[in-house]
């Protein structure tokens, strides 16, 4: 399995900020079903006002460029990060790796 960090400032809008949230506790099914499909096993959002961290994992095979470009070219993909870009503040035809920042692994207890 790979790991992979990412983190996003969403519009310093507290009400933005609650229907993002809420947007996130009913997120479409076929968004799921995509990211399964390119081999996302699992995606976690975090977050602390403004600032969010997602965690991403994923099968050993998954290449982010390769993978995260397959995914960004289904329709309800698309259709998603259109929607939720108004609570982003960015550009609504941007895909998810310009908006998403990766971040470096600088500690790990483990290793």
């Amino acid at each position: 399995m790979k790991r992979y960090c990412q983190t996003l400032a969403l519009t310093p809008d507290p009400a933005l900020i609650a229907q993002y949230i809420d947007v996130h506790a009913h997120v479409w099914p076929e968004v799921i079903e995509g990211q399964h499909e390119v081999g996302i096993l699992s995606m976690q959002i975090y977050a602390l006002g403004n600032q969010l961290f997602m965690i991403v994992d994923t099968t050993d095979d998954f290449d982010w460029e390769r993978d995260m470009n397959r995914l960004a070219q289904m329709p309800k993909q698309q259709e998603w990060e259109a929607y939720v870009s108004k609570f982003q503040g960015c550009d609504p035809d941007a895909p998810s790796t310009s908006k998403w920042h990766l971040l470096t692994k600088i500690f790990d207890s483990e290793s």
